[in-house]
């Protein structure tokens, strides 16, 4: 440090700083302030007399990583301060930490299968709900989507998508197995309507009914179906382009959440089968 001054005099014009030149919210500055003074008891060392060495200490002690760079933006815009205020020689500037995007959950297809052998297929109710989770777990689609689906949707194993997010419409391929779920479901459902999924007073499902329906057989939500639809292909081997573009995603950075699952898949291949694994 170049001038000598007390930790509570800085810390009082670290507030005034950050609450009156950057604006921050009063629990924002709250935080700062204690992620400071915890950093102070943890080093034993006055804020005047810390180091580089002292800081990374203090935030060894942090496993989770979005803790770590809450502590790291109190630290770092507090020395940032102390540097623009002649403080210190040199500016302290430690990297954020990179945090994991939250991994996809999803079922494997065995998972949904021992799902489908709950369903009692011998009502339309049951014939619905069976053809329902195939037709989320074969296409894919969003339970709005799904829901918004019409009968002259479906063609020779086709499914257009008419409805889909940013009013992006493409078509995805129907697995057999489900199309013959569907095909059996519509030839007992007479209520006229033209949309596929109706509940028993002939209306169009709700999201909220499709969500109990799913909830019921498998204990998760409609969208788990959609990772499972992905997490499936990616299983497979299919390219993440392809997947994108089945998903209906404007970007391929939001398909690249499933990456994981593929690095996961080869591992697993090479444990499994190469004569060193």
């Amino acid at each position: 440090m170049k001038r000598t001054e007390g930790s509570s005099d800085l810390l009082v014009a670290f507030e005034e700083y950050i609450s009156v030149t950057r604006a921050l919210d009063s629990q924002t500055i709250s935080s700062y302030l204690g992620d400071l003074r915890q950093l102070e008891a943890f080093s034993q060392k006055s804020l005047t007399k810390l180091d580089t060495s002292d800081v990374l200490a203090f935030l060894a002690t942090f496993e989770n990583k979005r803790t770590l760079n809450r502590k790291l933006s109190s630290v770092n815009t507090f020395f940032h301060f102390c540097h623009r205020q002649d403080f210190t020689h040199e500016k302290i500037k430690i990297p954020m930490a990179k945090v994991p995007k939250n991994l996809p959950k999803y079922l494997s297809p065995e998972e949904i299968m021992q799902g489908l052998a709950l369903i009692d297929r011998s009502t339309v109710r049951g014939l619905r709900d069976y053809a329902l989770i195939l037709f989320l777990y074969a296409s894919g689609c969003r339970i709005s989507e799904a829901l918004n689906a019409q009968r002259s949707d479906v063609l020779e194993g086709w499914l257009k998508i008419r409805f889909a997010k940013g009013e992006k419409e493409r078509v995805v391929p129907l697995a057999p197995v489900a199309v013959k779920a569907l095909e059996a479901y519509l030839a007992e459902q007479t209520m006229a309507s033209i949309y596929i999924w109706l509940n028993y007073r002939g209306e169009q499902l709700s999201r909220i009914s499709a969500y109990k329906i799913v909830k019921k057989y498998l204990g998760v939500s409609p969208h788990v179906l959609r990772h499972s639809f992905a997490s499936s292909l990616i299983i497979g081997g299919a390219d993440l382009r392809v997947v994108q573009e089945l998903l209906g995603h404007a970007s391929l950075e939001t398909t690249q959440i499933y990456t994981h699952i593929q690095k996961q898949n080869l591992w697993e291949t090479v444990t499994r089968f190469h004569p060193l694994g």
